[in-house]
């Protein structure tokens, strides 16, 4: 069993930090005449608790939880749509979650792993820090938070002149999805550009969005986007169901080995990887 508790003193991000920091009249109006307040230091405590346990000779499981809660919690924004980025600072967040991972060590040349994990980062208006402004209350998810993402790992490798024979391994990812940002509902998705649209995947009927033509009306029950998840109408909270990437699995498949030439002090590794080998 072991458990742990640190006081942490947490630093802005440095990308332009002192332009959002600073009032700047030009600034600002981009922002609605909204003036920068100073970005402090964040404070945070953070807690740990997990456990190992050997189940018999051939499995260990290990676990752990995490609860952190800090005052001036720092996020990224952006200058409207462009790719120039700026620290800012919530009133303060609540990021807590779990992780397991099962093992198994060596059994007759397999090998094995499988490792879980679910982490809800919540944080809470006012902004009190950088560019900008926001509505003064309310509570939204950024996109580290994800209800479960899990990876499984299976090597064998092969038991006769092993020093010859190559090794399998065999890799599944799984991703329940990230929250992904604005599109609480469809209509809001017809208003993106068309290279927006085709990136999210979005269709009405089996009319699909490309990146030089955009879906502008649609009356089909059968509409949405493949690569996200857009709530049902009237649906979309910030807190309890915003807008996700779509859950998706990945599977790879690697052959090789550790010793090519069976020698004893230089040892050449070779590996052939088929990486996300079902798309």
């Amino acid at each position: 069993m072991r458990a742990s508790y640190a006081r942490v003193l947490e630093s802005p991000f440095n990308e332009n930090l002192i332009v959002s920091s600073t009032a700047n009249p030009v600034i600002d109006a981009f922002f609605g005449g909204s003036s920068a307040a100073p970005i402090r230091a964040g404070q945070r405590n953070e807690f740990h608790g997990g456990f190992q346990q050997a189940l018999g000779r051939y499995f260990v499981v290990d676990g752990d939880y995490l609860w952190k809660y800090t005052h001036d919690a720092y996020d990224f924004s952006d200058l409207l749509n462009t790719p120039i980025f700026f620290p800012i600072a919530w009133h303060n967040s609540k990021i807590n979650g779990f992780s397991v991972r099962g093992s198994l060590p060596n059994f007759h040349g397999v090998t094995a792993f499988v490792v879980a994990g679910h982490v809800q980062s919540r944080f809470f208006f006012p902004q009190v820090g950088g560019l900008g402004s926001s509505p003064p209350v309310g509570v939204f998810r950024i996109d580290h938070d994800q209800n479960l993402e899990q990876t499984t790992q299976v090597q064998y490798q092969f038991q006769h002149w092993k020093k010859l024979l190559p090794y399998v391994n065999f890799t599944w990812r799984y991703d329940s999805g990230l929250v992904a940002g604005s599109v609480p509902d469809f209509a809001t998705a017809l208003g993106f550009t068309a290279d927006q649209q085709a990136q999210i995947g979005l269709f009405c009927g089996s009319t699909f969005a490309t990146p030089t033509s955009r879906i502008t009306t649609c009356a089909a029950s059968n509409r949405g986007a493949l690569r996200v998840r857009i709530p049902a109408e009237g649906t979309a909270n910030d807190d309890t169901n915003p807008p996700r990437i779509t859950p998706r699995s990945m599977f790879d498949f690697s052959v090789g080995t550790d010793n090519l030439f069976r020698t004893e002090h230089k040892k050449i590794t070779l590996r052939f990887t088929g990486i996300n080998i079902t798309n």
